[in-house]
């Protein structure tokens, strides 16, 4: 699903700095992966560099079956459209838009007929429960609700890949607890591949796979047994 192939990225300034450095990395279809590392270690930049956001200097990446370097613009935002759902720190959500909006929006940017778009927006705020909020605007919404009303819209035309940038990092607790069942809930659901970014380890555990980066380099790559969202600590 996911390939890397000796990627690298630099940014240029005052002096080169290296973010990746040659990385090679598969993440089959359907598996749902963590990645950490301290900051700095170049995280952000290789989900950017998934997502086709950005470009790598050297190497290939390869997204279901798409080389991403031989795509130009239009083409990336082709694959961003039709194969990546996005989930951010900070929502992003649209302010002046209700929720059923915010949800709507990205199948209107496809050309979906009205009614066709409705019923969509619909049926992804009861699948993380937020039916009573379709009119409710960001501002009237807690944080938590307001993720939700997030991964409602990056999940729009069901995406075959989710990619979440520390998508509790900006909740409590409790609240980061509940969208990290959520998001296994619709990965277990969905069986879409899953990669979060994350400086949570409680996240980062729960996943079955877990990459470290450490100054650009994948310096661990640990498999675990799937945590059960449901258990009660012992």
């Amino acid at each position: 699903m996911i390939h890397l192939r000796g990627v690298s990225k630099q940014f240029e300034g005052k002096r080169k700095v290296t973010a990746l450095e040659r990385l090679d990395l598969h993440i089959a279809r359907g598996e749902m992966v963590s990645i950490v590392g301290p900051s700095g270690s170049g995280k952000s930049t290789l989900l950017n560099l998934i997502g086709g956001l950005d470009r790598p200097s050297e190497g290939e990446i390869e997204i279901d079956g798409e080389i991403l370097s031989a795509l130009n613009d239009d083409g990336l935002t082709r694959v961003r459209r039709d194969k990546i759902g996005f989930i951010f720190q900070f929502f992003n959500l649209l302010p002046t838009l209700t929720s059923l909006e915010n949800v709507s929006l990205p199948l209107h940017l496809r050309g979906w007929p009205r009614k066709k778009i409705d019923e969509r927006a619909r049926e992804l705020l009861e699948l993380v429960q937020l039916t009573k909020r379709l009119e409710h605007l960001p501002d009237e919404l807690s944080g938590g609700e307001r993720q939700r009303v997030a991964i409602a819209r990056a999940l729009s035309i069901f995406p075959p890949i989710l990619l979440g940038d520390e998508p509790t990092g900006n909740l409590d607790t409790h609240t980061g607890k509940e969208i990290l069942k959520l998001m296994h809930d619709l990965h277990d659901r969905l069986g879409a591949t899953v990669v979060i970014v994350t400086h949570d380890l409680t996240v980062a555990e729960s996943c079955p796979r877990t990459i470290s980066l450490r100054d650009g380099n994948i310096v661990g790559d640990v498999r675990r047994q799937p945590v059960d969202q449901d258990a009660s600590p012992a």
